[in-house]
């Protein structure tokens, strides 16, 4: 059954304009189960049905449970298309009821911003096509950097001296001047076309903050030696904490199901690295830091080279993803990528995934020096290949200086028995360089700013 075969919408009014939502998702040429290319429905007064008053159309005599049981079966994507079709359907599709239907998961691209601004791309996994998400037509900032998201939300470092009057900022412990412009973290729903400015902070934080975005609104942005926190049920505005750590934290991830921070610390030393793993509670980020280290764990840190952490699906795993060492020598190069997981309900790590070698010989340079007939690089034959790593939720891509124009990506096993799923990712827009980056937005209607 599909809603064509009801007919034709009565219209007893001008249906709403189809919102920028619905055109961006109507341009990304994929078939939807909704009618959308065909012509609208014809008015009832130019409908002969040989009385002085119409006849309402057929989809108006179904009960509206009935209606809505039709329309939940649909995904996200394809409701928000249905939606400009008639004013039954605009009405019927508001924005609690989308919120009833599962998340849409994007992978939104930090950089490069596309050409002429005010929108971002965001590849969807499911259909394996692009997207462009326009922004312009309910943020008044031009300039704007995504940086984190939550569920159906996405946080973003906004330059407020683009916006014709930009919010005063109050005096911080940092110094502020016109090379660094100001700016604020807003909170957006960019499917629902809302945003909101989050309390102001100092231009040092945007410079050299870490921004995680967890559940219920609560947000922190992590530096060297500080991390702020806000959450909307609480006071209003940002509290500070001190980081009780040994060094930076790298690669710092928030794993919704542990409420606990993850971060990663190189203890070692100037010549060789030497990482642990630390921890804490969302509920005591001052002074609840600690070293996460178990006996049995062994020299799970020293296998890996430039690791970096991200959360595994569910928020109760964390992954650590690194070049695996050809040896335990200072500048031994790295046969692959390697993905450890750990579970944080039994505290054990195993192998989730391995780069397949073929795939990691075109990060190398070796796929592209083999088909031009020249030698191994330099930097190949080293093992210094810088692969940069992100994603989230189970899902991780692979971006290269060397590998132009596409990404590699691993899918987490659930069950952990086939290594995951790997696949390449073609056709990605700009940058020239293949250096990307990027994280995973879970876009839906579940939560508004």
């Amino acid at each position: 059954m599909s809603l064509d075969d009801y007919g034709p919408t009565e219209m007893t009014e001008t249906p709403p304009p189809a919102p920028r939502l619905a055109s961006w998702f109507a341009n990304s040429n994929t078939t939807t189960t909704a009618r959308t290319t065909s012509p609208p429905p014809p008015h009832p007064s130019t409908m002969d049905t040989g009385s002085d008053s119409p006849l309402p159309a057929p989809i108006h005599r179904l009960p509206p449970d009935a209606l809505r049981n039709v329309l939940l079966r649909l995904q996200l994507r394809d409701a928000v298309l249905c939606r400009p079709v008639s004013r039954l359907f605009h009405e019927t599709l508001s924005s609690q009821f989308l919120a009833l239907l599962p998340t849409m998961r994007l992978l939104i691209l930090r950089h490069p911003r596309p050409d002429g601004g005010g929108c971002l791309h965001a590849f969807d996994p499911e259909r394996r096509h692009w997207l462009r998400l326009p922004f312009t037509y309910f943020l008044p900032y031009q300039s704007f950097s995504p940086v984190a998201s939550s569920t159906s939300l996405l946080y973003l470092w906004v330059d407020t001296s683009s916006s014709p009057s930009p919010p005063a900022l109050p005096s911080t412990s940092f110094s502020s001047s016109t090379a660094h412009p100001p700016k604020s973290l807003a909170v957006c729903n960019p499917f629902a076309g809302t945003y909101r400015l989050l309390p102001p902070l100092g231009s040092a934080w945007a410079r050299h903050g870490t921004v995680l975005a967890g559940p219920g609104g609560t947000v922190l942005v992590l530096t060297d030696l500080a991390a702020l926190s806000y959450t909307p049920s609480g006071p209003g505005k940002w509290m500070k904490h001190p980081l009780s750590l040994p060094c930076k934290p790298r690669s710092p991830i928030l794993a919704s199901g542990a409420a606990a921070v993850f971060a990663l610390c190189d203890v070692g030393t100037p010549w060789r690295s030497q990482w642990k793993l630390f921890s804490c509670p969302l509920a005591m980020l001052t002074g609840g830091w600690a070293p996460v280290e178990r006996a049995a764990w062994g020299d799970v840190f020293e296998i890996l080279k430039r690791p970096r952490l991200l959360p595994g699906a569910g928020g109760r795993r964390v992954l650590m993803i690194g070049g695996l060492r050809s040896s335990f020598a200072i500048d031994a190069p790295c046969s692959t990528v390697l993905i450890l997981r750990l579970d944080l309900a039994t505290m054990e790590w195993d192998e989730a995934g391995r780069m397949p070698p073929n795939m990691y010989r075109c990060f190398t340079g070796l796929c592209e020096a083999a088909a031009q007939g020249n030698a191994m690089p330099t930097a190949a034959a080293g093992g210094n290949n810088k692969v940069k790593v992100f994603g989230g939720d189970g899902k991780v891509w692979f971006s290269g200086k060397r590998v132009h124009g596409k990404f590699a990506m691993w899918e987490e096993d659930e069950t952990g028995s086939s290594g995951g799923k790997w696949d390449w990712m073609d056709g990605v827009p700009g940058n020239s360089d293949g250096v990307y980056r990027g994280f995973v937005l879970d876009g839906g209607f579940t939560a508004i700013p």
